[in-house]
């Protein structure tokens, strides 16, 4: 299994397993950086859903940084056991749910990372209406497909990163 790093709070330092597939892209560390730069004064006692979580990393970063709970979401079987595995190491069983299917809850912090060559956005539209009023969505795509129009979702910041794009909407 390769690693990423958690860049910063309680868990800030301490790697974590990634998936070896090809459905998984973890962001790198400089995106992840910015991301939770642009974001911080949301993540504090928030409860948060990491959609397409891959290892879990961006979810594991926000509890790291004060969020209280973080729900995964995944449905790729490899995915799955690295982010139980990375849970296990971290020992924050307590804070986190694994899912691999939507449920009805909503959330303050909702990170949309899907696979670049399978955007979903019909998937992503599903999501986008589990942010709760005055939450976020953070959505990473790439620079040459562009998200669909987010009802009742206002652009707080849109920024290039190599051959990605990351946008960050705030619910009306």
């Amino acid at each position: 299994m390769n690693q990423v790093r958690i860049i910063a709070g309680k868990f800030g330092g301490r790697l974590i397993f990634t998936p070896k597939n090809k459905v998984t892209h973890p962001m790198g560390d400089r995106e992840k950086q910015a991301v939770f730069n642009m974001i911080k004064d949301y993540l504090l006692e928030a409860n948060v859903l990491d959609a397409f979580a891959g290892s879990g990393a961006l979810g594991l970063e926000a509890l790291s940084r004060g969020a209280d709970r973080v729900t995964f979401l995944e449905n790729d079987h490899k995915a799955l056991a690295t982010i139980a595995k990375n849970i296990e190491k971290l020992k924050v069983e307590k804070e986190t749910k694994v899912l691999q299917r939507l449920g009805k809850d909503t959330y303050d912090v909702v990170f949309v990372d899907p696979p670049y060559d399978n955007m979903q956005y019909s998937m992503v539209l599903r999501l986008a209406d589990m942010v709760n009023v005055r939450g976020i969505m953070v959505l990473s795509h790439p620079k040459d497909n562009p998200p669909p129009t987010f009802v009742r979702m206002a652009v707080l910041e849109d920024r290039a990163y190599a051959g990605a794009r990351i946008k960050v909407y705030q619910q009306l």
